[in-house]
């Protein structure tokens, strides 16, 4: 068995489940290989920095600035974490040598921003030779330092913008893929045979009336509670992560439009399967998800925007795939006009196919095979 790191952490969420899905296709497909989830916030705990002056957790402290909405400025966030990932260059990367000398990974797959750097360059000093990969898990990448580094790698890229800013930083043919998308999880390929009708009656809700899904993360936001203000006419799916709160505000929330509110549920394409179109911040998992259900997308695009996923707006209006407001308090038009023009934004989103999660296991096959190679040819 081939020993193959996948390296996430849980800063978001979208880390471990693109990791976690892309797993689960090798799992299944029969591959020799032994997939080892390795979290890198336990490797580098000691090293946390805001922990030590907060007491809590860098990943915690991000997942919580996204459930209460604390977005404003992302950009100059992102610099000042990359200011503490300088200064703690040396002890990441001895930390780094130090884990891969004893677990020996035959190839490190990343799926985390930020420290690519620091994780490259421990497995080279740990393993020369080792292939490394680094997987966006965003649409594009995010300048300078984020994604991607001047450096030995292959990456695999889920859009034309990121293989161009490759081609930028100097990485050639031979180091890029281009895939079809972002990772999802093999469910939202599976067909869904619950009758619309029915389980729209079994939820409480109209089985003839156009019906929106409201999504904003594992975490949920406040946000939700304004759309569902401005929208008490409009029939509504709210998903709401694991913020029991905010679901249970949703639900005492008074409404002219039937509404349905779930908390935290691995079922999402079973609600989407239900709805007409999204509403949600615009992420690059709730997008991708949704146009692979085929649901146009109703975003926003402001200063509250994560820096890193600012291009994913752009992504929608490349496509035509929906909407992008410079804030949800015009939502209400929006959603008129979308239904307006329901069948045409449908017919857009039921031209993108994004098979990524498929794809991505024989381009680590054809890494291996490389390093194989390149093996035979020194012994020779």
């Amino acid at each position: 068995m081939t020993d193959i790191d996948f390296v996430f952490f849980d800063a978001g969420g979208g880390h471990r489940a693109a990791a976690t899905a892309l797993k689960s296709v090798i799992d299944q497909q029969g591959r020799p290989w032994n997939v080892r989830m390795v979290n890198l916030q336990e490797i580098l705990d000691s090293l946390d920095v805001f922990r030590k002056l907060t007491g809590i957790r860098l990943e915690d402290l991000y997942n919580k600035s996204l459930a209460r909405g604390w977005t404003l400025g992302s950009a100059y966030g992102i610099g000042l974490i990359h200011v503490v990932v300088r200064m703690y260059h040396g002890s990441t990367v001895r930390l780094l040598t130090e884990h891969w000398k004893q677990t020996r990974p035959e190839m490190v797959v990343s799926l985390v921003p930020n420290f690519n750097r620091g994780m490259r360059e421990g497995l080279e000093k740990a393993l020369p030779g080792v292939p490394y990969v680094t997987i966006l898990t965003d649409l594009a990448d995010f300048p300078p330092h984020f994604w991607m580094e001047r450096q030995e790698q292959f990456l695999v890229c889920g859009t034309p913008k990121a293989v161009e800013q490759a081609k930028v930083l100097g990485y050639t043919d031979r180091n890029i893929f281009q895939v079809s998308g972002m990772i999802l999880r093999p469910k939202f390929y599976d067909p869904v045979t619950a009758n619309r009708r029915t389980e729209r009656i079994r939820l409480g809700l109209d089985p003839d009336r156009p019906t929106g899904l409201v999504l904003f993360g594992g975490q949920g936001s406040g946000v939700m509670l304004d759309i569902a203000r401005r929208l008490p006419q409009t029939q509504l799916i709210f998903i709401c992560g694991r913020n029991q709160k905010l679901a249970a505000e949703l639900k005492s929330m008074a409404a002219s439009a039937p509404r349905f509110v779930e908390g935290f549920t691995s079922e999402i394409p079973y609600y989407m399967h239900l709805a007409d179109f999204f509403i949600g911040k615009p992420g690059p998992g709730s997008i991708s998800e949704a146009v692979a259900m085929r649901l146009p997308v109703i975003v926003e695009r402001n200063g509250w925007t994560l820096a890193q996923e600012r291009y994913n707006v752009e992504w929608v209006l490349e496509h035509e795939a929906g909407i992008v407001l410079r804030n949800f308090t015009s939502i209400q038009p929006a959603v008129d006009r979308l239904l307006a023009e329901l069948p045409r934004y449908r017919a857009n989103v039921e031209k993108i196919h994004n098979r990524a999660v498929f794809e991505i296991p024989e381009i680590l096959e054809r890494v291996l095979e490389t390093r194989s190679a390149a093996r035979a040819g020194g012994r020779g």
